[in-house]
């Protein structure tokens, strides 16, 4: 088995492959382009189960996890060793990426058509095929984004790690701005972009400092988690100078990667790019919040666990950073996401909530939990994802249907809004209404009946998302995490992470119930039709994922269901967890935590379907609008951080940008250049000119000279006796004059 464990390192090679493939080859065709990126990931997902599977079915696999080296890099004072690992924990990463990448890619495939903001006359053959333009390129760029996931999920040593790492945020840059022709995108790139690089160069100076202070100078995860080294980092104290305290090295280092996590996984405050990423397209909003980017974060900290719970012991206010950090988070999305109005944009910010759970959890030592929650979500986020995706598609197919058939809504020939739209815009106290946006929950209603797999599979991915009691598998990780809060008496982060899933719930059931229940609110709604297969089967075979997986985690001594599946993710990790030599907590069924798990859940949804259950008659604006007033707004505003951000940091980074900009051109840098430069010509022509005049001329007065010579001495040489006599005569005397004169003088 280990000889086929060792073929791990070959998961990212096929959709890298087709990434150079597409880029140089394949370009030109679209549909052998998309078939060549749905079978690189379909090859790494059939070599990645089997793998995954070898590892569950192994007892005891996690007391000799596999450590694999292919090359080393030379620097000159080390060597940097890359290789590949295969343990429990990134086995059920494999898992789940594998999967979800074959089924976003597949669902891409479909999902990829002539987009509505491009003018059709400007891209004909694209139009006639109802692909996008830039299909080939698309499919380029999420099978190098793939690469960067797989890759990083069997990488041995946090440098390979953080490679691939980077690897995936440019896919970012490049798929969140995708459709550049929209400024919105391009904006929502940058700023993507920008803010992940900010918690990645904090990231990246705690990795410097790992090298620089652990024993064997690495950064190799075998040699920087194991014990002794640990150790040695708590033991290490450090002054910060700057904030003039003490810390042991490995708090400092802990929360200085933790930034790494903050910034992918979007946490509070650089959690402001999310929301914005849903600029690209849907199936890019699917991998970057379900399958890959902000997977990563987490997963980050589930790698570098044992250095966190050491730095929990050695300096406990690192992790208290840590889960303080997610717990606000949690809250604080959750919030916002019960006042927005874009089908995407509120599950952006459910997946930050989400997020800040699995942070939460870590940072209280709930390693099991964290992890199996992060596993969970992926299935029913990646599911919501790709079924706003298909309403979305819908819609928009409504509302070209509707005006291809006499319908006017605010259509003109050319004038076409970022969804391909003429602006209809009508103004509400609960937020502008375009009456022609496709992703606008306003615009919908009653698509359950139009849409019945997209319907019901989004509904399950709901439910799951809400933790609905005992069916779904949100239920089950989100009531492991609670449990084990509970267990750790921490209870401010329990009722933080309690409220946000009341509030989760309530916003899941507000989201179906103004999409799916009730009546058409425009004519996109009323016409929307059932996507395309590609489109669908990738929703249907996702659907018991997010039903069943969190069976596997049901607690062993949970009441009549504890013998059915005895809480095998635990029995799989538990064996690394004692190799990595860590702890966490093992909480016993409690049914106050039971009873809170149920009303959160159940609460949050009755209470949402009994506020929206009549939909919003036109012209009605939001009831929680109307009952909290300026609270809402808040929220609906996303508490004005992005603006705030926009007034200081963006303000200020912008001042000192310009201000240096004076300095170099204006005051000091370039005027000194210039003046040096101004000095270079002037001397230079000097020089010229002495050249010209002084050397120059003294060569050519020489030359004059020996011409003037030549010429008497060639008058010379005529053949007389006595021309030849005075020669003699004239050198004998100059001869006396130069040399014999002086000789005589000093006789006299």
């Amino acid at each position: 088995m280990e000889g086929f464990l060792n073929l791990a390192w070959l998961l990212p090679i096929p959709p890298f492959l087709a990434f150079v493939a597409i880029i140089l080859f394949l370009n030109r065709n679209k549909t052998v382009s998309a078939l060549t990126a749905i079978g690189s990931v379909l090859v790494s997902f059939v070599l990645g189960w089997p793998i995954a599977f070898a590892v569950f079915t192994t007892p005891h696999f996690g007391e000799h996890p596999l450590y694999g080296e292919l090359f080393t890099i030379p620097t000159g004072t080390t060597d940097l060793m890359v290789g590949y690992q295969v343990d429990p924990a990134n086995a059920l990463m494999i898992f789940m990426v594998t999967f979800l990448l074959v089924m976003i890619f597949v669902y891409s495939s479909g999902y990829m058509t002539f987009p509505s903001h491009l003018n059709k006359e400007d891209y004909p053959q694209a139009y006639a095929q109802n692909k996008d333009p830039r299909y080939s390129r698309f499919m380029a760029y999420i099978s190098l984004f793939a690469t960067g996931m797989l890759g990083l999920v069997v990488s041995n040593s946090l440098l390979t790690f953080f490679v691939f790492w980077e690897i995936m945020g440019l896919c970012s840059y490049l798929l969140i701005g995708f459709w550049f022709e929209k400024e919105s995108a391009k904006k929502a790139a940058f700023k993507a972009f920008i803010t992940t690089r900010i918690g990645d160069a904090i990231m990246f100076a705690g990795m410097m400092l790992l090298w620089m202070w652990s024993i064997d100078n690495t950064l190799v995860f075998e040699q920087i988690l194991a014990p002794a080294n640990l150790e040695h980092l708590a033991e290490m104290m450090i002054h910060v100078p700057v904030f003039n305290f003490t810390t042991p090295a490995v708090g400092l280092i802990a929360v200085l990667i933790f930034f790494g996590t903050i910034g992918k996984s979007a946490q509070f405050p650089l959690h402001v790019w999310l929301p914005d990423a849903m600029e690209g397209p849907t199936p890019v909003s699917a991998m970057i919040h379900a399958a890959t980017m902000v997977s990563a974060g987490v997963f980050l900290v589930v790698r570098m666990f044992p250095l966190f719970f050491v730095a929990g012991e050695a300096a406990p206010a690192s992790m208290q950073f840590v889960a303080g950090i997610g717990a606000f988070t949690a809250l604080f999305a959750s919030l916002i996401a019960v006042a927005q109005w874009d089908i995407k944009r509120v599950l952006a910010y459910s997946t930050i909530a989400q997020l800040g759970y699995m942070v939460a959890a870590l940072g209280t030592g709930a390693y099991v939990a964290g992890f199996f929650h992060l596993i969970t979500h992926a299935f029913f986020k990646g599911l919501l994802f790709l079924g706003s995706g298909s309403v979305i598609h819908g819609v928009e197919h409504g509302f070209h249907h509707a005006h291809a058939h006499g319908g006017d809504h605010g259509h003109d020939e050319h004038g076409h809004d970022e969804h391909g739209h003429g602006s209809s815009i009508v103004h509400r106290r609960d937020g502008d209404l375009d009456l022609n946006d496709p992703q606008d929950m306003r615009n919908m209603g009653g698509l359950l009946k139009r849409m019945p797999i997209t319907g019901w599979t989004f509904i399950i991915g709901g439910l799951a998302l809400s933790g609905f009691p005992f069916v779904t598998a949100g239920f089950w990780s989100k009531d492991e995490i609670l449990s084990s809060l509970w267990y750790t008496e921490d209870s401010l982060i329990f009722w933080a992470l309690a409220i946000s899933a009341l509030l989760t719930a309530f916003y899941t059931a507000r989201q179906i119930t103004l999409t799916f229940l009730g009546q058409p609110r425009s004519e996109g709604a009323a016409h929307a039709p059932e996507s395309v297969k590609s489109m669908t089967i990738p929703l249907i075979l996702i659907t018991p994922f997010a039903i069943a997986l969190g069976w596997l985690g049901i607690p062993v001594d949970f009441p009549g269901l504890g013998s059915l599946f005895p809480h095998w993710i635990e029995h799989q990790l538990e064996p690394y967890i004692e190799y990595m030599h860590f702890e966490f907590p093992h909480p016993e069924f409690n049914i106050l935590v039971l009873l809170v798990s149920f009303g959160v859940a159940l609460g949050g949804l009755a209470l949402g379907w009994f506020v929206y259950r009549k939909g919003l008659p036109e012209g009605e604006i939001d009831p929680m609008r109307r009952w909290l007033g300026p609270v809402w707004w808040a929220m609906h505003r996303k508490f004005w951080i992005d603006e705030f951000y926009q007034y200081t940091f963006v303000a200020l980074s912008r001042g000192v940008a310009k201000f240096l900009y004076w300095v170099d051109d204006v005051w000091i840098i370039d005027p000194i250049i210039n003046a040096i430069g101004r000095i270079g010509v002037w001397l230079g022509f000097v020089a010229a000119k002495f050249d010209q005049y002084v050397v120059d001329g003294a060569i050519n007065a020489f030359g004059w000279m020996s011409d003037r010579a030549g010429s008497v001495l060639r008058s010379s040489q005529n053949g007389q006796v006595q021309v030849y006599l005075m020669v003699v005569v004239v050198s004998v005397t100059i001869w006396l004059l130069l040399y014999a004169l002086p000789l005589i003088l000093t006789l006299v």
